[in-house]
């Protein structure tokens, strides 16, 4: 793994904003930045190599789509120093994770984990599906630095994740339902934990996080089918008897993480179609989520509208609907993307990059 030194270089600094601002150049914070690009750089430089770095407040909002969940933004320049760590660390842990874990990995992805989903729902006849209840709220920073510290020895590299770490701990202060595990005290429910949803950082050590499970369920559990997503686990298997052991085992595993999955979960025919990542997944078909297209048409007459009283570009709405596009085309979704498409101005249909547009 390279050293401080290298973390520090003028070079990875400039790449680490380049990463940062991309595709969000036009934000006040981030133009600010780039306006005094050179005396910014060397400020942050400085600071790191003097140790004097101090990450600043967050912002937080609440979003509701999928599910519940408080966003923390950090302001751009600590945005850029988050880059500056990954560049450095995230290939030495990459090369260790398993394969079967897809989330925030370059040449993964959502799209490949409901590919490898769909094949296993052809080769096997049950599922056993698992997420963790307050995932990210609920990561032990103690329990983390150890898995982090296993790869990453240098000091100032280890003072620079500290103070990252400690920066977000009480971003969850008000959300987190304090669980109790066997050995806690009265004093557990200080143990800083919790990882602000909106870091770089967080979904890279998310995966650093649950590496020593995955291996978990490839070697010891031996699941022949296995897919991960963030905190979403998928279990394949043809002995309802083996699934229900192994949600027993890892019950148990999720503890020593200071983890907890949510209640229900059970072996079940993978012929019922598998609910992951926005879609039902079935062994021949795709189906998106009903509550995905209500959201996106909300949306997208929301955008209509502001586009209509000029409070919208062509170019925007165009971009927000090539988004949707490119995600919900790995489904059976042909027939709604049409119907809702044909409620789009000509003006910003042309502007499509999509394929569909062709045959509206």
């Amino acid at each position: 793994m390279l050293s401080f030194d290298d973390l520090t270089a003028w070079e990875n600094l400039l790449l680490a904003y380049q990463k940062a601002s991309k595709g969000k150049r036009g934000r006040f914070d981030v133009a600010l930045f780039e306006y005094n690009l050179e005396a910014e750089i060397l400020q942050l430089q400085g600071e790191l190599r003097e140790r004097s770095y101090r990450p600043g407040p967050y912002t937080s909002f609440t979003i509701h789509e999928p599910k519940r969940r408080l966003i923390s933004a950090a302001p751009f320049r600590d945005r850029v120093v988050h880059h500056v760590l990954c560049n450095i660390i995230e290939p030495g842990f990459e090369s260790s994770f398993v394969a079967d874990s897809f989330a925030n990995r370059l040449g993964k992805g959502t799209h490949r984990a409901l590919d490898q989903a769909q094949r296993y729902s052809r080769s096997y006849r049950y599922v056993l599906q698992l997420d963790v209840r307050q995932f990210f709220p609920s990561i032990d920073h103690a329990i983390l630095f150890q898995a982090l510290s296993r790869k990453v020895t240098d000091p100032d590299m280890l003072w620079l994740i500290r103070l990252i770490l400690a920066s977000g701990h009480a971003v969850f202060d008000e959300e987190y339902r304090m669980v109790y595990f066997p050995g806690d005290d009265l004093f557990a429910v200080n143990r800083p934990r919790g990882l602000p949803i909106g870091n770089l950082t967080s979904q890279f050590w998310a995966n650093v996080y649950l590496n020593g499970l995955d291996y978990f369920v490839k070697r010891e559990l031996r699941c022949p089918g296995y897919v991960r997503y963030v905190d979403d686990l998928l279990l394949f298997g043809n002995d309802k008897a083996d699934l229900w052991h192994w949600k027993e085992r890892l019950e148990q595993r999720f503890a020593s993480l200071r983890l907890t999955i949510h209640p229900g979960a059970h072996p079940r025919p993978v012929s019922e179609g598998i609910p992951f990542l926005g879609f039902i997944v079935f062994s021949e078909k795709r189906r998106l989520k009903r509550r995905k297209g209500i959201n996106f048409q909300r949306r997208l007459h929301g955008m209509l509208k502001d586009f209509n009283g000029d409070k919208a570009s062509a170019h925007q709405i165009a971009s927000n609907v090539d988004g949707w596009l490119n995600h919900v085309r790995y489904a059976n979704t042909a027939g709604l993307m049409k119907t809702l498409l044909k409620q789009v101005p000509l003006e910003v249909r042309q502007l499509l990059h999509s394929e569909l547009k062709k045959g509206l």
